[in-house]
């Protein structure tokens, strides 16, 4: 006899299972911001800057402001992947956005004047491309903040060292082209991001559903198909009206018992228990199978451990009433078998593992 096991159809709705710990999509995702490609172009900056400032000391003393300066726009440009969150926390756009003008006033404060090399002032132009990403992480108001700063520290080198402040707007105020289209970004596509996010989710959801529906009625035409295989014969038998002979009858009890068991203990349809409890039934045993489903994530060893002691038991029952469980998730046993016989009752009870417990009389 069939010993399929009655299984519950998806739930539509439910949609796709997440990852735990993936982060959610966003502007950052669209733009590949965490990519392998995206660390190689950080790479690419830092390399950049570092070759700048060691190809520019012509003339510094000391260096070591300009080694500290190459430092603090590292920890920038890195700090606009590392750090999760859309739009980018407050704190985290805060650090980025005065890494400008600290760099800046580093460099600045030993160069010589007037400069050897115009990219002397490389920390000025690097910060553009920080400010620039800072307003795509979803904080224009910041980079522009620190690219006011970075203004105010150029005008007051140059006023200081006697080159005009003309001259410190000139050398910084180039910067704010890019940084324009940075804003401009900021207020036109991050809108129409999270609007792509919203829809790809939604397709999802819908598909996810669709398929829910497609499996729930495969399973219903499954089981129907089944039952009619089951049923059909014995059904066919009873419409002719004539009355049913007592293999017969036996038939409908054994079939009726087997369909109970296949809806109350889907984790004990097995063939061999099936199979073993038809014949224990054949023999005048009341036989009940119960799932409570603290089998559902078990290893494969286990549940044959218990299949297989579940079918001894039924095997070698000849009289009585044999009640099979598999109890609720959590309790310290899995799983429990109880035997009254003419000779007396016994209980067996299986382990975590799988392994006999008992019996206990």
């Amino acid at each position: 006899m069939d010993a399929d096991t009655v299984t519950p159809p998806p739930t539509p709705g439910a949609g796709p299972p997440t990852q735990p710990g993936a982060p959610d999509p966003d502007v950052t995702t669209l733009l590949g911001m965490r990519t392998r490609v995206a660390w190689l172009i950080v790479g690419a900056y830092i390399t950049g800057i570092t070759v700048a400032a060691a190809g520019t000391v012509a003339g510094v003393r000391p260096w070591w402001p300009v080694a500290v300066a190459v430092l603090v726009n590292a920890a920038a440009v890195t700090g606009l992947l590392v750090v999760s969150g859309d739009p980018l926390p407050w704190w985290a756009a805060l650090a980025i956005g005065a890494a400008g003008p600290v760099a800046a006033a580093l460099v600045l404060s030993v160069l010589p004047v007037p400069v050897v090399n115009p990219l002397q002032t490389w920390p000025v132009g690097s910060a553009v491309g920080v400010y620039t990403f800072l307003c795509v992480r979803g904080r224009p108001w910041w980079a522009w903040g620190g690219q006011v700063c970075i203004m105010a520290v150029c005008v007051g080198w140059a006023t200081t060292t006697g080159q005009g402040t003309a001259y410190g707007l000139v050398i910084s105020v180039i910067s704010i082209g890019p940084l324009l289209m940075g804003t401009v970004f900021a207020y036109t596509i991050r809108p129409y991001a999270t609007t792509i996010f919203r829809l790809r989710r939604e397709a999802t959801r819908q598909i996810a559903d669709e398929a829910a529906a497609a499996a729930a009625l495969s399973e219903r035409d499954r089981q129907l198909h089944r039952l009619d295989e089951l049923a059909r014969p014995l059904l066919e038998r009873i419409a002719t009206g004539r009355p049913l002979d007592r293999d017969e009858m036996l038939q409908c009890r054994l079939l009726e018992a087997h369909l109970r068991d296949a809806l109350r203990a889907p984790g004990l349809a097995d063939p061999l228990i099936t199979s073993a409890a038809q014949a224990a039934r054949a023999r005048g045993v009341e036989v009940v199978l119960l799932d409570d489903h603290g089998l559902d994530t078990a290893a494969d060893d286990v549940r044959r451990r218990v299949v297989l002691a579940v079918a001894d038991e039924l095997h070698r029952a000849q009289s009585g009433s044999v009640t099979a469980r598999i109890l609720p998730p959590g309790r310290a046993q899995t799983a429990s078998v109880l035997v009254s016989a003419d000779a007396g009752t016994h209980r067996v009870e299986f382990g975590p593992d799988g392994h006999r417990v008992g019996p206990s009389a």
